[in-house]
């Protein structure tokens, strides 16, 4: 069994069970950004966090292990991804990611956004002409330091 086996049984079992992503992470005691990722495979839990998602998801114990190793991060199968939603964020960082950097470093200066100390809030927001989809994040600014 490997994390990708772990994370096609996350999946085959909300499917089965009709879960939703907020209220598995309601149970978890996180947002449902970060409890997505880690059941997709992208983030670490720690052992209590594991076994409530294996109580949820009726995993084995060498799965809820698996959710305590760190994962390989990165789970996009191509480098321009071809799945439409996704290619949509491909395409916006094709579009704006100039803008993000330049208006990022007039703001802040020299260095990054952060993807570790980070936090995304989904949201619909409902709107006349068709719902809108509301996604905030937030990542500490990292400065290039001088050495």
């Amino acid at each position: 069994m490997n994390r990708n086996d772990v994370t096609e049984m996350i999946v085959a079992t909300k499917i089965r069970k009709g879960l939703k992503w907020g209220d598995v992470a309601k149970t978890v005691g996180l947002s449902k950004e970060w409890v997505t990722a880690g059941c997709l495979g992208q983030m670490t839990f720690d052992a209590s966090q594991a076994a409530t998602i294996g109580d949820i998801f009726e995993l084995p114990q060498e799965a809820v292990a698996l959710l305590q190793v760190v994962p390989y991060k990165g789970s996009l199968p191509t480098s321009v991804p071809t799945d439409p939603l996704i290619y949509r964020f491909y395409e916006l960082i094709n579009v704006y990611g100039t803008t993000f950097k330049e208006l990022i470093h007039e703001e802040f200066g020299d260095g990054i956004m952060s993807a570790i100390d980070f936090k995304m809030d989904l949201q619909r927001e409902p709107n006349p002409a068709g719902d809108r989809v509301s996604i905030t994040m937030s990542g500490k600014f990292l400065p290039y330091k001088t050495y």
